[in-house]
């Protein structure tokens, strides 16, 4: 009796008979329901909102007489309100306990049941065929025909006594005919969302494969469907109403208004919603019909599964059935209307059904209002007007200042919709397109920074904006059609946005550019805007007006905004709150103004970079990428023709200035595009003096021949006055101003330019003054390597000024002759010493302590000393011979190293060495020094015996011993390997696997192992003949690896960079030095490059000039190379993120600018003036602060922050075994 309990009684009424304790057959269905529905779900997977076994024990349960229909009428039951039921024995007043029956229903309902079998016990279906686990549930339900739909095809005089019609007037017969025609329209209505559902929804959900791909369908019937399931349950819950009305009141209906008005309350909340929605259900509907084939072909076959209407010989296809809710919510006001008009005079229905009817014009107007919402400023929808959503008696009723202000406010709604909107469309039209193009139409490792660098943070603008559109909508929604106020959400979405706006207007001319370029350079792309402008959401505006679009809309809020104001009445809060968003706006126009600027200033930097154009073969890369990078100063400068004949005319240059270089060019225009040509090399700031800025003007007219560059200076000119003008050169249109500047580089020289008033070589001054010293400041700050002093008054050389002779060697002085090489080295006990070598022997003393210098070897001419750690020996290269020697025996560690031998061992026979070079090949230490024979070179490979080295000194016997000197057989080495080379040779480097010897033919690498050699750059390709004279007449000094497979071959002149076969591996061909390269040495990641005025610092990879660092008669005498394994090596991170070793590798020795007397004894006065020789180490230095760290929209031009060494990758020091390398 747990049914019985269960089931929801109470009064209803039928036929206007109340009965109390009844249920409908939904009730009774329902509470079965709820009892059966976890069995149907585990056994039979059968949802809960199947309700079909449910109705089937209903059924069975009413057949058995458990309960009865009140009017004892033998239609079956239905899950509905139409009929009422009463149990047995359940009568008014009785006791709630049941009654006691002797024959209680019995039955089987076998979809209830568990499988027959005893074996079938676990979770999956066993072999029984009809086993309810496999899911074959099918429960077949008979509907009665008298029932569904009650009287459909029939009219209501049709089904009512004739004694009931001729008993009401023709009014009320009319009246019962509507009232009747509405509740089988709405039976029919409900039939048409059960065919969606069924004829379409659910197939298309369960069509396999899929008519659509599965991670798509849900959006689709989201997109397509919207919520007209809703809409079915809300319009089944007024049948049902309506039903129970009919069954209360049948024959004659007496109210139906009120019904309405409460379902008009209900429908507020879904049907603007799926009206507002259907043009863009209606236009992905055909988007996915024409795009896709399986679906249309879906769309044939289920329409035919459509049940013809009554009456209807056509079935409704899809768009028709999901246009049935806006067109029978049109209706409802037209019946309604029909059903007053034959409502009588004091009928309390008429008072409903006039509110019905406006309730439900108001809903119209509301779905109106969602579809001007969901059009988003598209279509003719989205082009409505506040008039068009208002009706005239509406309209009527406002005052003409209301009617312009909600004008206004809607015209701020519909623009913010549109805006919105465009900012979809960048996603949609162009970053998705652009993603997945195949091929792609920017190059994939591109494309990411050329989206971030044209649509930067749009998304976050879009973010902001979705929200206000959607506060926007919401208030609409709420007080349409007249709005009191928007400001208070207008205000908190300024102050949200503030910040979006700040970063995205100052990267706006950072976009335009990129766009052009991309566009000048790809035709790919170009293509691709075009056909982009032709989208139909594009409004033919370009990519860049989409990119520009947030930038106007802020003034736009302004103007419309002080509308708003203008027309609100004196006491409105809108004339308080809507300044303080104006002067929000406002403010941020003026803060993103520098950043603007800013962003102006390096495009104009790009635009001079990628219109440069250089003389065929000659490149310099001046870094001007870099996003510190800035331009200081351009402008228009003349020179004097080189020819000096006046009618050759004068040049008129294009002179940038960047914080980094001074760059000459001539300007000529193509296709609207101005092309920069470099008319003279780029003069680097940290190489360029200003020499005169005084001299009187000169006339363009005066003379035919002229001096060298314009440098001649005129007897004639006018006396020139305090600024170096003339009172009648003043005002004289032909006067020039000359102004000299000095490129001290190798390709260098004086420049004599003039300018074309006072006015501008006074400016040309003022900003060339500027970019040196600002120059001089951060290049100090960001410095790649720090000037160490190991000695500085030790090492004197005799000055040549006024004629003074250099003394004889032999007297004793302070003198010590060239210094020419050096070398750090550790000894045994841990002790870290120098050595240095001049003309008059080696000096050996502690690191940083000149003081401790001291002369250990009395030798003349030294050129190149070395040592051995491992072995403990020291080499020396005096006079062109060749010596070894103990440490111990020259600077001992302790009184019980006197064992050591304290004599040399001459390692070559003659004074026949040039040079010598150490290193290891294959694990073995190797000495190999050259000897010239002839025209050839002669090589001596030699290689330490460790027992030999660390024997003990034995005392030398016969007359040499007694002299100090052992036989030219040295013990401590033995000869390894000889070689020639038929060209001259200045150099032999150690490689992993091989040696290179620089020579005339250019770089020899050989292997020792075979002798075999090859020579690069090759120089076989006919195309090479120009590079290949070049280094035929230039002098090799290095060979560094810039990458795995690529080295850079370094020149006196220039630089050149060569993959493992020896050829060209980069197009920009050869990389000019500023100076003329007498040594270089390599500090990881740069190689440094010794001129006698400065020493040059780049980038080995990139060729990048880093750092100029000047002196006088400046000379390398150690570069790094050498074996000292214990020497202690700390590696620090570079501000690039790459490994940089922190200790000194390259020493130079440079002249002081002052001379000294040096004093010895009373006689100081006649010692002649000398020159003390600077000896310092290159000690690699972290940037006092990184680049960026002063950048600010308003110091970018004047503090330029790229001055610290170029980033690159990490230098890799090793090469695989293929080709050449070693």
């Amino acid at each position: 009796m747990q049914l019985r309990d269960k089931v929801p009684r109470g009064t209803h009424v039928k036929g206007s008979i109340p009965y109390p304790r009844a249920f409908t057959g939904k009730d009774i269905v329902s509470t079965i329901q709820s009892l059966i529905q976890r069995e149907l779900l585990i056994n039979h997977n059968v949802p809960t909102s199947d309700r079909r076994a449910a109705l089937q024990v209903a059924r069975s349960l009413q057949s058995q007489l458990f309960f009865y229909e009140v009017e004892w009428g033998s239609r079956v039951l239905q899950d509905g309100v139409e009929d009422v039921y009463m149990f047995l024995d359940d009568v008014e007043g009785s006791s709630d306990a049941p009654p006691d029956r002797q024959e209680l229903p019995t039955g089987v309902i076998t979809i209830l049941t568990t499988c027959y079998t005893t074996m079938c016990t676990g979770e999956g279906p066993c072999y029984a065929w009809s086993c309810p686990k496999r899911g074959k549930f099918t429960v077949d339900i008979t509907v009665d025909e008298d029932v569904a739909p009650r009287s459909a095809e029939t009219g209501w005089p049709e089904n009512v006594p004739p004694e009931v019609i001729d008993a009401l007037p023709p009014s009320e017969v009319n009246r019962q005919t509507i009232i009747h025609k509405l509740i089988s329209k709405e039976v029919q209505y409900l039939q048409d969302l059960d065919t969606v559902d069924t004829c379409f929804l659910k197939p298309l959900r369960a069509s396999n494969p899929p008519v659509i791909p599965r991670q798509d369908l849900e959006d689709f019937i989201d997109d397509v469907f919207s919520n007209i399931l809703d809409l079915r349950e809300c319009n089944r819950r007024l049948l049902d109403v309506m039903y129970v009305r009919q069954r209360e009141q049948h024959p004659v209906i007496q109210r139906i208004g009120d019904i309405l008005l409460d379902a008009a309350t209900e429908f507020r909340l879904a049907y603007p919603e799926y009206v507002g929605h259907l043009p863009l259900a209606e236009k992905r509907l055909k988007d996915e019909t024409e795009s896709n084939a399986e679906f249309r072909l879906f769309l044939e076959q289920c329409a035919r599964q459509v049940p013809h209407r009554p009456g209807e010989a056509m079935r409704l296809d899809l768009k028709q059935l999901l246009n049935r809710p806006s067109e029978h919510l049109q209706k409802y006001p037209y019946l309604l209307e029909a059903i007053y008009g034959e409502t009588a005079n004091g009928n309390p229905d008429a008072d409903f059904l006039k509110e019905a009817m406006a309730a439900l014009k108001g809903l119209q107007s509301v779905a109106q209002l969602r579809t001007f919402q969901s059009a988003m400023g598209r279509g003719v929808t989205g082009k409505w007007e506040w008039h068009d959503l208002v009706s005239a008696e509406a309209r009527k009723a406002l005052t003409k200042d209301v009617i312009k202000r909600q004008s206004i406010i809607f015209e701020l709604i519909k623009g913010e919709m549109a805006y919105v909107k465009d900012l979809e469309n960048i996603e949609v039209m162009y970053i998705r397109p652009l993603r997945a193009a195949d091929p792609p139409i920017i190059e994939k490792e591109r494309l990411q920074q050329f989206i971030i660098d044209v649509f930067h943070n749009f998304a976050e603008l879009h973010a902001h904006h979705r929200r206000l559109v959607e506060k926007f909508h919401e208030i609409q929604r709420e007080q349409h059609p007249v709005i009191r106020s928007v400001t208070e959400a207008m205000l908190d979405a300024a102050l949200n946005f503030r910040d979006a706006y700040m970063e995205y207007i100052p990267n706006y001319p950072i976009a335009a550019y990129r766009i052009d370029e991309e566009m000048n350079n790809n035709p790919a792309f170009k293509e691709f805007v075009e056909q982009c402008v032709k989208h139909p959401d594009a409004h033919r505006l370009d990519m860049k007006s989409f990119v520009n679009r947030p930038i106007p809309r802020l003034l736009r809020y302004e103007l419309l905004l002080k509308g708003i104001m203008e027309e609100s009445s004196p006491t409105h809060e809108d004339r308080e709150s809507i300044p303080q968003v104006l002067e929000i706006i406002k403010s941020l126009g003026k803060e993103t103004e520098p950043g603007v600027e800013s962003a102006k200033q390096k495009v104009e930097l790009w635009r001079y970079n990628s219109n440069l154009v250089f003389k065929a073969g000659e490149v310099i890369d001046m870094d001007l990428l870099d996003e510190h990078r800035s331009l200081i100063h351009t402008g228009k400068l003349l020179r004097q023709p080189e020819t000096g004949f006046e009618w050759n005319g004068w040049s008129e240059l294009f002179v940038l200035l960047f914080d980094n270089y001074l760059v000459m060019t001539k300007t000529k225009e193509r296709d609207n595009i101005t092309k920069y040509h470099v008319n003279r090399r780029p003069i680097p700031l940290d190489l360029l003096t200003l020499v005169n800025f005084n001299d009187p003007p000169t006339q363009r007219g005066t003379g035919i021949l002229r001096g060298l560059r314009g440098g001649e200076r005129h007897d004639t000119a006018p006396q020139a006055g305090p600024n170096g003008a003339s009172p009648e050169s003043a005002t004289d249109s032909r006067s020039v101003y000359p102004l000299t500047l000095h490129h001290n580089g190798r390709l260098g020289g004086p420049y004599i330019l003039y300018a074309e008033s006072q006015q501008t070589r006074l400016e040309w001054k003022q900003k060339l003054e500027e970019a040196l010293g600002l120059r001089k400041v951060v290049q100090e700050s960001n410095k790649v390597f720090e000037v160490e002093t190991l000695s500085a008054d030790t090492f004197l050389v005799p000055s040549l000024v006024n004629g003074t002779t250099s003394p004889a060697w032999t007297t004793e002085n302070s003198f010590t002759g060239k210094v020419s090489c050096s070398v750090p080295f550790t000894t045994a006990d841990g002790r870290g010493l120098v050595a240095i070598g001049c003309a008059e022997g080696v000096w050996i003393g502690f690191r940083h302590d000149s003081r401790s210098l001291r002369r250990v070897l009395h030798l003349k001419q030294v050129t190149q000393c070395a040592m051995l750690e491992d072995f403990g020996i020291f080499l020396v290269l005096a006079d062109k011979s060749l010596f070894a020697y103990h440490i111990e025996a020259l600077v001992p560690s302790s009184p019980q190293s006197t064992h050591a031998s304290q004599t040399p061992q001459k390692l070559n026979g003659t004074k026949d060495v040039h040079f010598f070079s150490v290193g290891q090949l294959r694990e073995r230490t190797l000495v190999i020094y050259m000897k010239k024979k002839g025209l050839d070179s002669v090589f001596r490979v030699l290689e330490p015996v460790v027992d030999k080295i660390n024997e003990r000194a034995k005392a030398p016997g016969g007359l040499s011993g007694l002299l100090g000197f052992r036989p030219a057989k040295s013990e401590w080495f033995r000869i390894y390997r000889d070689f020639f080379l038929p060209s001259e040779s200045f150099d032999l480097i150690f490689l992993k696997a091989k040696i290179a010897i620089l020579c005339t033919k250019g770089f020899e690498i050989m292997d020792l192992a075979d002798f075999k050699s090859v020579t690069i750059p090759q120089r076989d390709d006919p195309r090479m003949e120009k590079l290949a004279k070049r280094c035929e007449s230039s002098r090799p000094l290095g060979m560094f690896r810039s990458k795995d497979d690529e080295f850079l071959l370094v020149y006196d002149a220039f630089g050149l960079y060569v993959n493992k076969h020896g050829d060209p591996s980069r197009g920009m061909g050869q990389i000019e030095w500023e100076g003329s390269a007498e040594r270089v040495a390599l500090h990881l990641p740069y190689i440094l490059l010794f001129d006698p005025r400065f020493i040059e610092v780049r980038h080995v990879e990139t060729g990048r000039l880093a750092q100029i660092i000047p002196g006088n008669d400046i000379r390398c005498i150690w570069d790094g190379r050498g074996l000292n394994s214990n020497a202690s090596v700390t590696p620090m991170v570079g501000p690039s993120g790459e490994a940089v070793v922190q200790e000194a590798r390259v020493h130079g020795v440079m002249n002081a600018t002052e001379t000294i007397i040096p004093g010895v004894g009373g006689m100081a006065g006649r010692q002649p003036r000398a020159v003390a020789q600077h000896i310092f180490e290159l000690i690699p230095t972290i940037p006092l602060y990184l680049p960026g760290s002063l950048a600010s929209p308003s110091t970018t031009t004047y503090f330029p922050q790229s001055m610290s060494p170029p980033r690159s990758p990490q230098m890799l020091p090793t090469a695989g075994p293929s080709g050449w390398r070693g």
